[in-house]
C-alpha cells in the first residue's frame, strides 16, 4: 500500500494529462499500480486511513516484537494464547496479521557488500557428499574448501572424516597448494573451529589456535544466522556439487580428489561472475600478499597426557605401552595419528609404537625392561629398603617370654 502522498501525486499527474506509463516512470512504480489507484483513489485513501487506525494489539506490540526477536519461529497461535492473560481482548486474526507483518519485516535484511583486499582473508567450510556403493549402501564423504576472498582461488578436497586432525591437515595442504597463508580465516560456528564466548571473548579450539600461531593467521567466526557473511565459500559448494559432483562416476577417493583438482584448474580460467575477471589472473596478483609458509609443518596428531605407572607403562585405548623406568610417576605426552603413537617427555621423543587393532595388548620395546634390570642404583635402593623393612618387622615383635610349667595353670584351675 503506497502512502497518501503517492496516491495524491498519481491523481495529480493524471489530471495533467500524463499517461500511465509516464506516471509509472516518474514515480518508479509499475503501471498496474498506477491503474489500481486511478480506478478508485478515494477507496484506496480510505483503506490506507483504516490501516493507520489504532489497533487493539498496539499496546502489546513491544512484547510481541521481543518474542519474535528471541525466536522468529513463534507462531501466531502461541503468541495469542499468551496475550490473552495479559489483557488482550481482540480476536486471533488481529494477532495473526500483526505477526505476519512483523515476520516479513524481520526477514527483510540488507547488508553492505564486503570485498577483501589481496591476501587478507580466506573462508573455510565443510560440506557433505554421498556416494552409493555397488552393494547399495550410501557412503558419506566430507568436502573441505578454502577460498581466498580477493581472487576466489579455491582449494578443495574430499575426506573420509571431519575430525580435528583431518581438519587441520586440510588447512596445511591448502596452504601448500596456494603457496602462502592469508592474514585471517573466517569460519562458521563449526565445532572443529569455534567453542563459544568466554567473558565476552571468542574462544577457538586449542588445536586450531596452535595451527594459527604456527602459520601466522588469525581465526575469525561469522555471526550466528548470517550465511551471507560467508557467501564466498557457501556458493562454491553448490558450484562443485552441480558442476563436478552431479553425474560423476566415483571410483575411489584418491581418483576423485585428483579429478577435482584438475576440474578446479580448468575453472580458474573462467570469468568470475562477481569480479568479471579470470580467477587465475586475480590469484597471480594476490599471491605476493600471502604470508610465507613455515619451514616445518605443524604437527596435527592428537595430543594425550598419561601418567607412567610403577610397571613402566602408560595406558591408551585398552592397551599398555612400556616406557623407560626413569619416567615412572611422571606425565608423558602421547601423539597419536593414523595408527601410530609417539611418546614424548616434554619435547624429547622417547619412542614410537604402532597401535594394535584390538585391546588387551602389552606393547613394549625390550630394551626398556633390560635397562631397568641393569640399573644397579635403582635395584640397590629398592631391595635395601625391603631388607630394612623386614628387619624392622622382626625387631618389633622380638620379646622376652617367661617359660612356666603346666602345673602352674593346673593349680589356677583347681
Amino acid at each position: 500500500m503506497k502512502s497518501v502522498e503517492v496516491i495524491m501525486e498519481i491523481v495529480h499527474l493524471h489530471k495533467q494529462g500524463l499517461s500511465k506509463r509516464e506516471i509509472a516512470r516518474r514515480l518508479g512504480i509499475s503501471r498496474d499500480t498506477v491503474s489500481k489507484y486511478l480506478a478508485d483513489p478515494e477507496a484506496c485513501m480510505r483503506k490506507k486511513q483504516d490501516m493507520n487506525r489504532p489497533s487493539r494489539i498496539d499496546p502489546f506490540a513491544g512484547v510481541v516484537d521481543t518474542w519474535l526477536q528471541e525466536d522468529p519461529c513463534y507462531k501466531a497461535t502461541w503468541i495469542y494464547d499468551r496475550l490473552v492473560p495479559m489483557g488482550f481482548d481482540g480476536g486471533y486474526n488481529i494477532v495473526r496479521r500483526f505477526v505476519q507483518k512483523r515476520k516479513r519485516d524481520l526477514s527483510r535484511i540488507a547488508y553492505v557488500r564486503f570485498e577483501t583486499a589481496p591476501g587478507v582473508q580466506a573462508q573455510v567450510d565443510f560440506g557433505e557428499f554421498q556416494v552409493q556403493a555397488a552393494d547399495g549402501l550410501v557412503k558419506k564423504y566430507h568436502l573441505f574448501s578454502m577460498i581466498l576472498g580477493y581472487s576466489r582461488k579455491m582449494y578443495a578436497e574430499l575426506v573420509r572424516r571431519c575430525d580435528q586432525s583431518t581438519f587441520l591437515d586440510c588447512h596445511i595442504r591448502a596452504f601448500e597448494h596456494l603457496g602462502g597463508v592469508p592474514q585471517e580465516i573466517l569460519y562458521d560456528r563449526m565445532r572443529n573451529a569455534y567453542i563459544g564466548t568466554l567473558s565476552g571473548k571468542k574462544r577457538f579450539n586449542d588445536s586450531l589456535v596452535g595451527l594459527a600461531v604456527h602459520y601466522g593467521f588469525r581465526p575469525e567466526v561469522a555471526p550466528p544466522y548470517a550465511a551471507w557473511v560467508k557467501g564466498k565459500v557457501e556458493r562454491p559448494f553448490s558450484f562443485i556439487r552441480e558442476g563436478f559432483w552431479r553425474g560423476y562416476g566415483f571410483a575411489s577417493l584418491e581418483a576423485a580428489n585428483r579429478d577435482l583438482q584438475e576440474w578446479l584448474l580448468v575453472k580458474d580460467e573462467r570469468i568470475h561472475g562477481t569480479t568479471h575477471e579470470k580467477v587465475s589472473a586475480r590469484f597471480e596478483r594476490e599471491r605476493p600478499f600471502l604470508g610465507s609458509l613455515p619451514l616445518i609443518a605443524y604437527d596435527t596428531s592428537e595430543r594425550h597426557y598419561r601418567k607412567v605407572h610403577k610397571d613402566c607403562t602408560v595406558r591408551f585405548s585398552g592397551c599398555s605401552y612400556v616406557v623407560p623406568h626413569f619416567l615412572v610417576g611422571r606425565k608423558v605426552i602421547l601423539r597419536v595419528k593414523d595408527g601410530a603413537m609417539r611418546i614424548f617427555d616434554d619435547n624429547s621423543l622417547i619412542t614410537r609404537y604402532h597401535i594394535p587393532p584390538d585391546k588387551g595388548h602389552l606393547v613394549q620395546d625390550a630394551r626398556f625392561y633390560a635397562d631397568l634390570l641393569q640399573d644397579r642404583d635403582l635395584l640397590e635402593r629398592k631391595y635395601s629398603l625391603t631388607r630394612r623393612t623386614k628387619g624392622k618387622a622382626r625387631q618389633r615383635y622380638h620379646l622376652d617370654v617367661q617359660v612356666r610349667s603346666l602345673d602352674v595353670y593346673a593349680e589356677v584351675c583347681a
